[in-house]
């Protein structure tokens, strides 16, 4: 048996000696060039069995080529390796048919696996999936080590239709995932239906899933369509699947089993034409050890999982996603801002609890209320404490010298102002008092739940007010009631 003859593109000598190592060493025959003329040269005289190009070559854009050389030879598998680690990237190579996508720098030994899979797959033809409409802005931004790994995976499913479940704490932006999949696969021109079940109440869960005939319970006046209706021929998004009530998860797992469903007080079957992607930010497993997810549905939601990472294990992104957030609010009327280097690095040194969620609102917040044009990390620290998503960006950093424990409360909140605002160049803006009370209000409302674990009755006699100021306070806020039971021990 003769051996694999590996193609290498790419006009960097230094990659092109590296990789050619690496594929002898690992027993391929190696030819090498640095341009699409000279890879075209050996593909018309028919040499190589796998093809590795970079996209950016000197005469040719690396992708272009794909469909070329697939027509030319369709049985070549083709993997694509790319300094552009942009999710557009991934996945416009998958495509335009390459067998793998590679983001640089990459493992060598991952390029060694990718080889192995494509020689043994080669005599497979796989025809390339339909190309999607281009110049459309994807959603997603990052080019961190993480997000790339997502990149590939989303590329390899938009083509087809698995049901895909997406993983990741709150903010980390699951639903863009879910768009993402639906606006670049096969059913891009069908509706993409999204419904939160932790937003719904029990007793509707399946009227809103399935829909209801008329007369179907009282005050069912009309038939009303459902969401699995809704998304015939496109995507339904269940978000906080791990919401869903026990009943309904039973009537959800038999019509991904049946791929049919019935209308609540109906008697005819429809066909389920949807591609399904779940998500939560709960565990699972851990919810069907307790009894509260069925695991037949679990394994038929989570074909494919995808893992988003939180927005501290991508740190290398904020940058980017921190200028996005602000040029989006200055195309939407809010005065542009700019970060210097002190504001970003400040950024980057955040946990940001709340994510990428959280980031946004904190661009937001800058947008609106930071007085100057190119914002400080000062004065990003003042606007972006306490971000929407989590309980703070960063604890209220005092200055230098240490408070001793015995401090009262009005002694700190003065020792901050005068540190944060009154040292400021620039007068604070209008409505310094509510924005104040909104940062001491937050923190007293997260602890009186977790010292009440989650009992908002208990809540509200601990703080001295009634159940419904309580409730309007959290809102407020933006403090979850179940902040306490999650905080509580056990």
């Amino acid at each position: 048996m003769s051996v694999p003859t590996i193609l290498v593109v790419d006009d960097d000598a230094g990659i092109r000696t590296v990789v050619r190592q690496a594929l002898l060493r690992a027993g391929y025959a190696v030819r090498t060039t640095d341009s699409a003329a000279g890879m075209w040269k050996l593909i018309e005289d028919d040499v190589g069995d796998i093809l590795i190009t970079d996209v950016l070559l000197p005469d040719a854009n690396g992708l272009d080529m794909i469909p070329l050389v697939s027509a030319k030879r369709p049985n070549l598998p083709i993997i694509v390796m790319s300094a552009q680690n942009t999710l557009s990237t991934a996945v416009r190579a998958t495509e335009q048919g390459a067998f793998d996508y590679l983001p640089k720098p990459f493992d060598l030994n991952e390029l060694i696996r990718s080889v192995h899979s494509a020689i043994e797959s080669s005599n497979a033809a796989v025809p390339p999936p339909a190309p999607a409409e281009q110049g459309e802005q994807l959603p997603m931004i990052g080019r961190s080590a993480a997000m790339q790994e997502v990149y590939r995976t989303l590329a390899r499913v938009v083509p087809t239709d698995l049901t895909v479940m997406v993983l990741g704490e709150s903010g980390t932006g699951k639903e863009l995932v879910a768009r993402a999949l639906h606006d670049l696969g096969p059913r891009r021109t069908g509706p993409f239906v999204a419904i939160n079940m932790a937003a719904i109440p029990r007793e509707l869960i399946e009227t809103e899933l399935f829909g209801h005939e008329r007369g179907a319970f009282t005050g069912a006046a009309m038939r009303s369509t459902g969401r699995f209706e809704q998304a015939q021929g496109g995507t339904l998004f269940l978000d906080e699947i791990g919401d869903m009530p026990m009943d309904a998860q039973t009537r959800l797992l038999r019509v991904l089993q049946s791929g049919e469903f019935t209308t609540v007080g109906g008697t005819r079957s429809l066909k389920a034409d949807v591609r399904i992607v779940a998500a939560t930010h709960k565990d699972l497993r851990r919810l069907i050890d307790s009894g509260l997810f069925r695991e037949d549905l679990y394994y038929r939601l989570n074909v494919v999982p995808i893992r988003l990472p939180p927005l501290r294990g991508r740190r290398e992104d904020i940058p980017e996603l921190a200028r996005h957030f602000l040029d989006r609010a200055a195309s939407e009327g809010l005065p542009r801002k700019m970060l210097d280097a002190s504001a970003i690095a400040w950024l980057m040194e955040q946990t940001w609890p709340g994510n990428v969620r959280e980031l946004e609102n904190a661009m937001r917040r800058l947008a609106a209320l930071a007085r100057d044009d190119v914002v400080s990390a000062a004065v990003a620290e003042l606007w972006t404490m306490h971000a929407e998503g989590g309980s703070q960006v960063s604890a209220a950093k005092l200055p230098d010298t240490p408070l001793a424990a015995s401090t009262s409360l009005e002694a700190v909140i003065g020792h901050w102002l005068r540190h944060h605002v009154a040292q400021s160049d620039a007068v604070p803006a209008d409505g310094l008092y509510e924005r104040l009370l909104a940062e001491f209000e937050r923190p007293l409302l997260e602890t009186a739940l977790i010292l009440t674990r989650g009992n908002q009755l208990k809540a509200a006699k601990l703080l001295g007010v009634n159940r419904n100021t309580l409730r309007k306070m959290l809102t407020d806020r933006g403090v979850e009631p179940t902040a306490g039971r999650r905080g509580s021990p056990g």
